[in-house]
C-alpha cells in the first residue's frame, strides 16, 4: 500500500517537486518565525522565583537613593541587595553590532546572586579588587575577541566622558538559555566619577536587585519593600524578575503578535496549496478509482489511498523543512551577531512544525478522498481526466 502511495506521489514529477518546495519553505519559515519569538523572550525565561526587582515607582529612568539597600536587607525573608545600573556607553560607533549591555553592579555580591553565570575564582577576585575591573560574558567575548587584560575603551552616554573598562574575567553560561552578552563593572568605580563630575548625581542607582529565600513569597515581600518606602520622596516598585523582563518585551507586544500570525498565515497558505494539489489529484484518477472499485477495493481503499498520498507529501515536506530549520537558525543567528544571544530551534518549535504538517496532510486530502470514495463506479468509468 504505501509503496503504491509513494508511486502515485510522484506521478506528476514538477507538480509534486513544487508542492514539495513549497511545503519546506513554509515549515522552515514557520519554525524560524517561532523560534525569532521564543528568542524574544529568552531574558525572560532565566530569571529566577527568588530574584526581586526594586525600581522608582515612577518610571525606570528615574533613579532610587543607594541607602535603600540597608533597608532593604533588614525585611525579614531577604537574603541578600546588589545594585545595577544601566550604562549606556557606546563601543567602537553606534552600529548595532558593536551594541552591548554594560551595567554599573555591587562587585562584591552581584555574581553571588546570578548561579546561573559560572566564574572563575581567581578571575572574580582580580575583578573585585581592580577598581576599573569588569567580567565580561562568553558570548560578548567571543563576538568581539575580548580576552583577560584587555582594555574596552567605552563612550559614555548617560554618564558622558570616556572610560576604560580593563577585563579581568570572562564568565560562562550554566547552559544555552543562558544570556552572556553583558559587561558589568563597578558601581562604586562610577559614582566616584560622579562625585567628581556631577555631584548631585552620586550615591544614585537604576535598580536594586534582591534575593529572597522563598520564591513563593514573592508577592509579600514586594508589597513590604514598596510600603517601607511608602510616602517617600522615591517611592519603589517592586516585581519578580520575570515580570520585570517582560515589561520590557510588552513594548514590542504588536510585532511578536504580527510575527505569530504570519507564521501561522504561512501554514494556512501551504494548506491551500496542498488542498489544491490533492483536489487535482484526485479529479484525474476518478476512473482508475472507479476501476479498484470494480475489481472489488472498497470505498475505505481508495479514499486511504487519497488520504496517504496527502499525508505522504506533507510528511516528506515538513521533514525536509524541520531538517533545513537548524542549519538556516545557525545562519540566521549568525547574520544578527549579538541582537539574538540565545537562538536556538527548541524541541517545542519542532513538535510544532510536525503537528503542522501532519494537520495540513489530514486536512488537505479529507474532502478528496471522501468525494473519491463516493463516486458511482459508472461514473467513474465514464470519467475522461
Amino acid at each position: 500500500f504505501l509503496k503504491l502511495v509513494f508511486k502515485n506521489i510522484f506521478r506528476h514529477k514538477l507538480r509534486s517537486l513544487l508542492t514539495l518546495a513549497g511545503l519546506v519553505v513554509a515549515i522552515l519559515a514557520f519554525g524560524l518565525l517561532q523560534t525569532v519569538v521564543k528568542a524574544w523572550y529568552a531574558g525572560s525565561d532565566m530569571a529566577s522565583a527568588q530574584r526581586l526587582i526594586t525600581r522608582n515607582a515612577v518610571s525606570l529612568v528615574f533613579p532610587l537613593p543607594r541607602y535603600y539597600r540597608d533597608r532593604m536587607k533588614a525585611i525579614d525573608g531577604v537574603t541578600a541587595v546588589s545594585v545595577s545600573n544601566w550604562f549606556g556607553g557606546i563601543y567602537k560607533d553606534m552600529s548595532p553590532t558593536n551594541f552591548f549591555a554594560q551595567f554599573g553592579v555591587d562587585h562584591e555580591n552581584f555574581f553571588d546572586l546570578y548561579p546561573e553565570f559560572r566564574t572563575n575564582p581567581e578571575e572574580l577576585l582580580a575583578f573585585k579588587k581592580d577598581r576599573r575591573g569588569a567580567m565580561v560574558g562568553r558570548l560578548l567575548a567571543d563576538q568581539h575577541g575580548f580576552k583577560v587584560g584587555d582594555v574596552i575603551p567605552v563612550k559614555g552616554t548617560i554618564y558622558p566622558g570616556n572610560w576604560e573598562f580593563v577585563v579581568r574575567g570572562i564568565y560562562e553560561p550554566a547552559d544555552d538559555t543562558t544570556i552572556t552578552r553583558q559587561l558589568y563593572f563597578h558601581w562604586d568605580y562610577l559614582n566616584e566619577e560622579m562625585r567628581l563630575r556631577t555631584p548631585r548625581r552620586a550615591e544614585q542607582v537604576g535598580v536594586f536587585v534582591v534575593r529572597i529565600a522563598d520564591g513563593s513569597r514573592a508577592a509579600e515581600l514586594s508589597q513590604a519593600i514598596d510600603a517601607e518606602f511608602r510616602n517617600s520622596l522615591a517611592e519603589t516598585l517592586t516585581e519578580t524578575e520575570k515580570a520585570f523582563q517582560l515589561g520590557f518585551i510588552a513594548q514590542t507586544e504588536t510585532i511578536i503578535a504580527a510575527i505569530r500570525i504570519v507564521s501561522f498565515v504561512v501554514i494556512l497558505i501551504i494548506f491551500a496549496v496542498v488542498a489544491n494539489t490533492m483536489a487535482m489529484t484526485a479529479r484525474e484518477r476518478l476512473a482508475e478509482h472507479a476501476t479498484l472499485r470494480a475489481l472489488g477495493f472498497g470505498p475505505a481503499f481508495v479514499a486511504a489511498l487519497i488520504a496517504g498520498e496527502s499525508l505522504m507529501i506533507t510528511a516528506l515536506g515538513g521533514t525536509l523543512g524541520i531538517l533545513a530549520t537548524f542549519p538556516v537558525a545557525a545562519g540566521f543567528k549568525s547574520a544578527m551577531g549579538s541582537m539574538f544571544p540565545v537562538f536556538r530551534v527548541s524541541a517545542d518549535t519542532v513538535a510544532l512544525q510536525a503537528a503542522s504538517a501532519l494537520v495540513v496532510g489530514a486536512l488537505a486530502g479529507l474532502l478528496p478522498s471522501i468525494r473519491a470514495a463516493r463516486v458511482r463506479i459508472v461514473d467513474g468509468l465514464r470519467h475522461i481526466g
